[in-house]
């Protein structure tokens, strides 16, 4: 299987992977996000460390049952031939209803089919008041005239 775009990546090549990571991740759905991760992946992020794609997958399924409509950003920050280096940002609120936003950065590298076997994530997230959300599109992928992180001031 593979995952294009395929490295080595050129700065096209990178926005659109990255692009593709974010609808993924806005997807919010754990099984087809984890299918673009090799099988031995291994991630850094916060406190946890999954290892493998079953990891992965269990990662993510915990994740968005805790953070409730979930929507992200992410944007290319550096590449080279075979890693991406991205920030993003993303708000979603707690089951009593209370809104976050967090930023972070995160280092890629893939193999040759495409697949991420590396994914190191750094992130804080504060607390926003409801009127001060950012990403108000309807659940899932972010409409191509969305403005991107940079153009939020972010």
């Amino acid at each position: 299987m593979t995952r294009p775009p395929l490295p080595p990546f050129t700065e096209a090549t990178a926005r659109e992977k990255v692009r593709l990571a974010e609808d993924g991740w806005n997807s919010r759905d754990a099984a087809k996000v984890a299918l673009a991760y090799t099988e031995d992946t291994a991630w850094r992020n916060r406190a946890e460390f999954p290892r493998g794609r079953a990891e992965a997958q269990a990662f993510l399924e915990r994740k968005w049952a805790r953070e409730l409509d979930y929507r992200l950003i992410k944007e290319l920050w550096a590449f080279t031939e075979n890693r991406i280096a991205v920030r993003y940002a993303y708000e979603y609120h707690d089951d009593s209803g209370n809104w976050f936003r967090a930023h972070g950065n995160e280092n890629w590298e893939f193999v040759e089919d495409g697949l991420m076997r590396r994914r190191f994530a750094s992130i804080n997230e504060h607390p926003i008041r409801e009127e001060d959300r950012l990403f108000r599109w309807p659940l899932g992928r972010r409409p191509n005239d969305h403005p991107g992180l940079s153009d939020l001031g972010l």
